[in-house]
């Protein structure tokens, strides 16, 4: 039996990592007793091996081999660039 391969999207919370960046994936759930819809959410540490995406790109995800300890995921492409705000110190 074929391994399907999972692809994700989410939005990229950092970028500070050599060749890694952090990726927020948010989804709604409904709640078992209250039936009250609730947001939940996942951070994922990317493999972005020309690092091209930057803080607040919208980007598609897939998993692969373990690249390390926590990074098992690597950078398919950017859908969507985002606004990023530079804040001075």
């Amino acid at each position: 039996m074929a391994d399907k391969l999972i692809t994700r999207t989410g939005v990229v919370i950092s970028d500070s990592m050599d060749k890694t960046i952090g990726v927020v994936v948010e989804r709604m759930v409904t709640h078992a007793l209250y039936k009250k819809r609730v947001k939940k959410s996942r951070k994922y540490l990317v493999h972005d091996e020309h690092e091209q995406a930057k803080i607040g790109d919208v980007v598609e995800f897939i998993d692969c081999q373990p690249i390390s300890k926590k990074i098992h995921w690597r950078l398919i492409r950017v859908i969507e660039q985002g606004k990023q705000s530079e804040v001075q110190k």
